[in-house]
């Protein structure tokens, strides 16, 4: 046990060693490219993809229209009332995730977090100037030449080209995009557009070129979520020590084979550890630094290809089949489980939910506030009168006019402040395409005996199809 002085001397915290990857090939290697193009080709080029929504419409087929309250994306458009999609649309995200993590671990951080995206493309840029890991280790530990400036400037240019594109991009997603590239080319943009560019583009060369794995190890709270959502069926990068052990040099290894001793595949070649992103030796075990990302599954099948072993030493497993094989049981692998089926089953009840929303939502609205003072009011002729401020949204593109009504009252006449009443005793009101219009109406009843709150419906009618919508209320009285 060290004494209080050797306690005291000790560091808080380890020193942080530079970690250069090696450039591996191999099919996770190959999965994570296609991703990289898929994701990276969606956000940079969507906001460019036109929808025709007819006229008065924009036809930007994504579009966050912050100025007049709206989120077009293709077909659909969203109003700020609606803002409960936006809500389902959080809850999916996080009943995947939460099913993608009791399937494979930490899938999406290995292939589809932003995070591991940009930094393998700002990876991929330093190996071309630069070189792998061995000439990158290399350049360290040399003093600055003009051939190692010459790098790093254009390998920092590149970067800063790539991260203000991804901040530019962003931007792109708020307004028309061919138009406002135009307009920030020209120095013509608004100040705001700049600002969030300016945040990006640093947000993204300093977690992307700097920070790397240091954002996914002491930043990321997914790593520490993760651990209490998972079970011992999730499949996970996993180090197969009953097949590797005791592992050695191939010399070492034969010798122990000749010898009638245990060897195991292992060539302790630390190539799994060389290709890692966060540098984390797999053979120790699951650790809350691996982000699950295949790699050194490549490189580890690489090397047994290459000693004509069978590839699989580390592979998508679980340490509980680890145990089982060391046991003689068979090995069990169960996707179909309790935890999955229930991640399934809500996924598909709040998509189907959503989807059912969707369909049966009207291309209007109604809203309705009752007037707080006075609450009601009594006529020279014995009638009571209530006052309410109604607002109507016509999510069309034309013009669409309204019957309103009065539905659970009885004895009653509507009359609207400004406007006309038909001969079946509705208001009419008139609201233009993708518009909102506010109108004050008053409810009129003879009944003698009510409560103090009787409900009642206001009934908006298209009189161009018949549709209806309701707003619910009270009428009071005395």
């Amino acid at each position: 046990m060290p004494d209080a002085a050797g306690a005291a001397e000790a560091p808080l915290y380890a020193a942080r060693k530079a970690i250069y990857p090696q450039a591996v090939t191999g099919r996770f290697r190959t999965i994570k490219w296609a991703v990289l193009a898929i994701t990276l080709g969606l956000y940079y080029f969507l906001p460019f993809l036109r929808w025709d929504r007819g006229p008065n419409a924009p036809n930007q087929a994504i579009l966050i229209d912050l100025d007049n309250g709206r989120f077009y994306f293709f077909f659909i458009e969203i109003w700020p009332q609606e803002v409960y999609y936006l809500t389902g649309l959080l809850i999916l995200a996080a009943l995947v995730l939460f099913l993608m993590n009791a399937l494979a671990g930490r899938v999406w951080c290995g292939y589809l977090c932003p995070q591991t995206v940009w930094t393998d493309l700002f990876y991929a840029v330093e190996r071309l100037i630069e070189g792998d890991r061995r000439q990158q280790m290399q350049t360290a530990k040399q003093a600055m030449t003009l051939e190692i400036f010459s790098q790093k400037l254009l390998k920092h240019s590149i970067w800063l080209l790539i991260a203000w594109w991804t901040g530019g991009a962003w931007v792109l997603y708020f307004a028309d995009a061919p138009t406002l590239v135009y307009r920030l080319a020209t120095f013509q943009g608004p100040a705001l557009a700049y600002i969030w560019i300016a945040i990006l583009t640093f947000t993204t060369y300093a977690l992307a070129g700097f920070m790397r794995e240091q954002l996914c190890t002491y930043m990321c709270p997914w790593p520490r979520i993760q651990a209490a959502l998972t079970d011992e069926y999730a499949l996970n990068v996993t180090y197969r020590y009953d097949r590797g052990e005791p592992r050695g040099s191939i010399k070492k290894n034969e010798a122990l084979k000749l010898d009638g001793k245990p060897a195991g595949d292992c060539v302790d070649c630390h190539q799994c550890v060389q290709v890692c992103p966060t540098g984390v030796d797999i053979r120790l075990g699951l650790q809350m630094d691996c982000i699950q990302c295949g790699l050194c599954i490549d490189a580890c099948d690489a090397i047994m290809a290459k000693i004509h072993k069978p590839a699989g030493l580390i592979a998508y497993d679980t340490d509980m089949n680890v145990q089982a094989r060391m046991a003689g049981r068979p090995e069990v692998f169960r996707p179909l489980r309790p935890r999955t089926l229930l991640y399934a089953a809500m996924i598909v009840l709040v998509g189907g939910i959503m989807l059912v929303a969707l369909g049966a939502r009207t291309p209007f609205d109604l809203s309705v506030m009752h007037d707080r003072n006075p609450l009601y009011t009594r006529l020279s002729d014995g009638s009571l009168r209530n006052g309410y401020t109604l607002r109507a949204a016509n999510k069309t593109l034309e013009v669409r006019q309204f019957a309103i009504s009065i539905e659970g009252l009885a004895e009653s006449r509507i009359d609207i402040i400004g406007g006309t009443v038909d001969p079946q005793g509705r208001a009419i009101l008139t609201v233009g395409p993708d518009q909102t219009q506010e109108a004050r109406i008053l409810v009129t009843t003879k009944s003698a005996k009510l409560p103090a709150s009787t409900p009642l419906s206001l009934v908006l009618t298209d009189l161009s199809d018949g549709k209806s919508a309701w707003a619910r209320d009270s009428f009071a009285a005395p």
